[in-house]
């Protein structure tokens, strides 16, 4: 290589990555001096502390940062309070000790209070999360069932969620201005599941279809209202009976 010409330092087992010296390589061969050496060897390690295979080093897969692991178990926190309050609050009422349910939830008192500041707030997660779940079944059922299989089988999943949480709905008419917006997510969230089984259920001229969902939603909520120790069984009679009057002209436009 002639004099005066520039020539890389080149990573012989990767190729692709070059660090570029403005020293010439006919007087880095000839020169034997401690601060060459010196020199090149700082080039080599942050060769190797910057540049993997031509470019930045990437994070390892299974590494994560505190940040994200931090809201990970936050996450799985929530989870567990709200699933401990749920069965809590089926047992022994929305008025049982906070201690309880933070126990049964393999969490601190402050971890729960951190996330549910008042016991209103408790019961308001609470009650989200079991809409979510009954609300998602309406997916579930309609992609396993038959149309008119999947709504029979999800009305009487919604009769049995109305059935089981009347602590919690008379936690909702308190007064508490943390429920004030709980009956428009309710409706939110029921409607759309509804609509969607009903629909596939008139396409499939199983059902009548002038039937509006929201009017069905609050009619069975009207039959679940039953008390006794045969209440469930009765709703769940009269739910048979509301959903024979639905195949009624069935086949019809509406």
């Amino acid at each position: 290589m002639g004099e005066g010409q520039y020539s890389p330092i080149v990573e012989t087992e990767r190729p692709t990555v070059y660090i570029w010296i403005g020293v010439p390589l006919d007087n880095i061969i000839r020169i034997n001096d401690p601060f060459v050496k010196w020199f090149n060897g700082v080039l080599w390690l942050l060769k190797e502390e910057k540049y993997v295979s031509g470019g930045p080093k990437q994070k390892n897969v299974g590494e994560q940062s505190p940040k994200r692991s931090l809201r990970a178990d936050a996450v799985r926190n929530e989870d567990a309070v709200l699933e401990a309050a749920k069965e809590v609050f089926t047992t022994v009422g929305v008025d049982a000790p906070v201690r309880d349910i933070a126990a049964k939830a393999g969490v601190g008192v402050g971890t729960l209070y951190r996330r549910f500041p008042k016991r209103s707030d408790l019961v308001a997660g609470v009650f989200r999360r079991e809409v979510d779940g009954c609300a998602a079944q309406a997916e579930v059922l309609s992609t396993q069932h038959p149309p008119d299989v999947a709504l029979t089988l999800w009305l009487r999943h919604y009769t049995d969620f109305l059935a089981t949480k009347k602590g919690l709905a008379a936690a909702l008419h308190s007064g508490d201005p943390a429920f004030n917006e709980l009956p428009e997510y309710f409706r939110s969230r029921f409607e759309p599941a509804l609509v969607s089984l009903l629909e596939a259920s008139v396409a499939a001229g199983d059902i009548r279809g002038d039937v509006e969902a929201y009017d069905l939603l609050r009619g069975i909520g009207n039959l679940s209202v039953a008390k006794g120790d045969d209440g469930i069984a009765h709703t769940h009679r009269m739910l048979d009976l509301l959903v024979d009057g639905l195949r009624y002209g069935a086949g019809r436009s509406r």
